[in-house]
């Protein structure tokens, strides 16, 4: 599944050499939806592939990902797929066993998800606007090729929003209620190399984005194995809500991650986790100054601060208000919520989705 066009002719002119048959699915929006996943499955089931390729950023190896499921068990409910657990490991639903029909070969060619590593693809509901995370290990690839060439094209505005879903990834990971001993070092490395790394990179130091590259897969692995918490939940839920267009992932990310750090650390062992990183990051060991540190590199990446500054205004305040109930409820039963480190209701949500949409002060 090729989906950066300029990436497709070196690889399908290397197969014609080797002799090995091949087709290519391009039809992958920027979020993808089930009726894309539905599309591409057909595609395999009429082409009947032993390996799946998925090239591409978080959305073409999500899609991909679904797609392989919908080709090796076309009878599978995707709602079943989607119920929420509290762990990935304790199920009410059976995952279908993967790898059957082929194996998955994911290719990332931005440098934020992390897909290519982990167990999680995010799908939206093109009826409901609702994207659902599915999570569970069957779906994590077999082989992952991480080629730091790959995302020496990304624009600008691609890289920073990536870098910033990826740093998210690595502190939701440290912080969260599965973190092990296993997976902080992971996390913690990540953050000092997205810390050191991601804005040069911004600004056009390829070196710098060839590191951003490694960063983002051990961040996601980091979060495989330790999960993720509300700042996901949050992205998931208003990425596709809202008439006036989509919010991107990776920004939405950058935008709610300080406002969850400063809700969180009224929880004294999150405080505590979050001081630990700014102390590693050669900060003041406090959890303010992680704040400040995040929102100086969203400045410097040329993000927003809150989604009512998001592309110009394109969130209508009073949509936005009006679907705020619905939103923060959805928000608290997404599949991240369950390992976030303090427990949240969905009045409380709302009153976090609020201040993201003002930039006003959490202090509750």
């Amino acid at each position: 599944f090729l989906y950066e066009n300029n990436y497709i002719k070196p690889i399908t002119d290397k197969l014609d050499e080797m002799g090995i048959r091949h087709t290519c699915f391009y039809n992958v929006a920027p979020d993808p939806n089930i009726a894309c996943a539905k599309e591409g499955a057909k595609l395999m089931r009429e082409f009947r592939p032993d390996v799946i390729i998925a090239l591409g950023g978080g959305s073409a190896m999500d899609a991909g990902k679904i797609m392989w499921v919908l080709y090796e068990h076309p009878e599978v409910d995707f709602m079943d797929m989607a119920m929420r657990f509290m762990d990935i490991r304790k199920r009410v639903y059976t995952f279908p066993k993967m790898g059957e029909k082929a194996y998955f070969i994911a290719v990332p060619t931005s440098a934020g998800t992390g897909s290519e590593v982990t167990p999680f693809a995010v799908i939206t509901d093109e009826t409901t606007g609702v994207k659902y995370p599915l999570a569970d290990f069957n779906i994590t690839p077999d082989v992952a090729i991480v080629d730091p060439d790959l995302a020496e094209t990304m624009p600008k505005k691609l890289v920073a929003h990536t870098g910033m879903d990826a740093i998210t990834h690595a502190i939701e990971a440290y912080v969260s209620t599965a973190n092990c001993d296993y997976t902080d070092p992971l996390a913690l490395h990540a953050i000092e190399m997205i810390k050191n790394d991601l804005v040069d990179s911004y600004n056009g130091d390829m070196s710098k984005r060839d590191s951003m590259h490694n960063a983002q897969c051990l961040a996601g692995m980091a979060f495989s194995n330790a999960l993720l918490g509300i700042v996901h939940s949050m992205a998931h839920k208003t990425g596709a809500a809202y008439s006036g267009g989509h919010i991107v992932h990776g920004c939405a990310n950058a935008m709610y991650l300080p406002k969850v750090i400063k809700f969180n650390s009224k929880n004294p062992e999150a405080d505590k986790r979050y001081s630990e990183i700014a102390a590693f990051l050669g900060l003041e060991p406090t959890t303010d100054a992680l704040i400040a540190h995040i929102n100086e590199m969203n400045k410097q990446l040329d993000i927003p601060t809150c989604i009512r500054d998001y592309e110009g205004g394109i969130i209508d305040e009073k949509e936005f208000m009006d679907k705020l109930p619905q939103v923060a409820e959805l928000a608290v039963g997404d599949a991240c919520t369950g390992s976030n480190p303090r427990p949240i209701t969905p009045a409380e949500m709302e009153k976090l989705l609020k201040c993201c949409f003002y930039d006003e002060e959490v202090n509750f």
